[in-house]
Formats: structure tokens, sequence, C-alpha cells
């Protein structure tokens, strides 16, 4: 992950599970809308061999009874040795944004660290602030602490 940059927003947790399973379930992103009721849509524009390639997704940050649609488009590689998967944002408000989700096996399942690291939008004088004071904290970890909820549950065999 590129070090220095002004955002960093980390969501984390232990999941109940074996890393195979939890890796599984977040590296196959087009199936997340089935598990995760904030996600619109997950549309690969292009596949990679590695189970990445180029991707849509669409999902929903909830305020109460109403939901802020976010859109982003990724490049997403998957390493099966780390293993890891990886976006690095290439359209979008988020645009520049790197993010990688870890999974290490511990005591009672596998822990799963989703790390994303930007400088913002490039937006003069407040591209930053905004990144560190209202992205990152209010919609990147509102729709990240969601969506490792809801794989953990699916992994964990919980409705």
């Amino acid at each position: 992950m590129p070090s220095g940059r002004r955002m960093h927003t980390l969501d984390e947790r232990v999941v109940g599970a074996p890393v195979a399973r939890i890796f599984d379930l977040a590296r196959r992103v087009d199936e997340w809308p089935r598990h995760l009721p904030h996600y619109r849509f997950v549309r690969f524009r292009e596949r990679a061999a590695d189970g990445g390639g180029v991707v849509e997704m669409a999902a929903n940050r909830p305020f109460g009874t109403a939901n802020w649609p976010t859109w982003w488009l990724s490049q997403m590689t998957v390493d099966e040795r780390a293993p890891a998967v990886r976006f690095r944002h290439i359209g979008g408000i988020t645009t520049g944004m790197d993010v990688e989700w870890t999974f290490a096996p511990v005591e009672g399942g596998t822990h799963v660290r989703i790390l994303h690291v930007w400088d913002g939008p490039r937006w003069p004088l407040i591209g930053s602030v905004a990144a560190t004071s209202v992205i990152g904290p209010v919609f990147v970890h509102g729709i990240a602490s969601r969506t490792l909820a809801g794989l953990a549950s699916a992994a964990e065999g919980r409705p």
C-alpha cells in the first residue's frame, strides 16, 4: 500500500470462519449484493486471470431512513498467496484511492483488515479536508464497516 497518504480509514474484525471461506466471499465481489443489502450492484467491465479486473460498484450509505448513493470504478487484483484483495479506484469521486483487504488466521477464525488510503479529491484547498473529515470517516467507513459485517455474517453462516 502506498504510504504518506492523508486519509487512512481502517475497518477490521475477527470473523469466526477459516481464511479460505472469508477470502472467497471477499474476492467474489460480483456476488456481494446477494449478501450485502447496501450494495446496489457490482459489475465486472473486464475480468483478469487472477479473478480481479475492472469492477464497477454502487452502494448506498444509509443516513437514518435515507440512502446516499455512491458509485466508483476500480482496478481489482487478487493475491492468493498473501491472501489479499486490492483495489485502485480509477473512476468516481474517490479516484486514486487504494484499498487492501488482508486475511490472517487467528484463534477462533480470521482477522480481516480493510485499509483505505487516499489524498482526497483534487479540489483546490478543501480536497484533503473533505477526505479526512467527511469522505473517509462518514462514507468510506460507513460502507466498509457494513460490507465487512455482512460478509462476516455470510462466512459464519448467520442470516
